[in-house]
């Protein structure tokens, strides 16, 4: 039986799997959230699909997203992550995600969880949108602008409008499957 399906996953096994299951799904959870927002972090200027198909080889070399670990990785660490062929090796976003880790860590601090924090902007529920192409579906929105200088302002690097854009569709802050999408009325 053929599902309808977002045209950007369309074709490729992992990327379908990833839109049937995961994107867009509600993520409450803290861990789960510096994940996403460390692979957004990753994938500004490239495609989503490289860094998916990378994303077991991040979750080893970041101590499957341990903030805490991350945010006491020292030169040594870093020297190490910039060696590892299997993750995209910018040093600029390894140090970036480490000053992320440490931030966020703040954020939790002052709001109880990064979760209670991010998803006060969109008051604990998920927006959602009526798209019918995806041609329809904004890269940034002023939500997202909101977000990005609140976030920036708290000494977070690599998160620009476009990334927090797409941290907010794939962690469900915004359900931008189209409207024809099996998943759609699932979320």
């Amino acid at each position: 039986m053929h599902k309808q399906r977002c045209d950007w996953c369309i074709g490729d096994p992992l990327y379908e799997a990833y839109h049937d299951l995961e994107w867009g799904v509600p993520v409450y959870d803290d861990l789960k959230l510096f994940e996403f927002l460390t692979l957004e972090t990753f994938q500004a200027g490239l495609s989503w699909i490289t860094v998916l198909r990378k994303r077991e080889n991040f979750k080893k070399a970041f101590d499957n997203f341990d903030y805490q670990k991350i945010a006491n990785y020292n030169q040594d660490k870093i020297d190490n992550l910039l060696l590892n062929a299997g993750i995209i090796r910018n040093k600029l976003k390894i140090k970036a995600t480490v000053t992320n880790a440490q931030a966020f860590i703040n954020i939790q601090k002052e709001f109880g969880s990064f979760s209670k924090y991010i998803w006060g902007f969109v008051d604990g529920q998920p927006i959602k949108n009526s798209w019918k192409s995806m041609a329809e579906i904004p890269a940034t929105t002023a939500l997202s602008d909101t977000i990005s200088k609140d976030l920036k302002k708290r000494g977070f690097k690599f998160v620009g409008s476009t990334v927090i854009y797409a941290h907010m569709q794939a962690t469900g802050m915004v359900n931008d499957h189209i409207t024809s999408c099996f998943r759609y009325n699932k979320l």
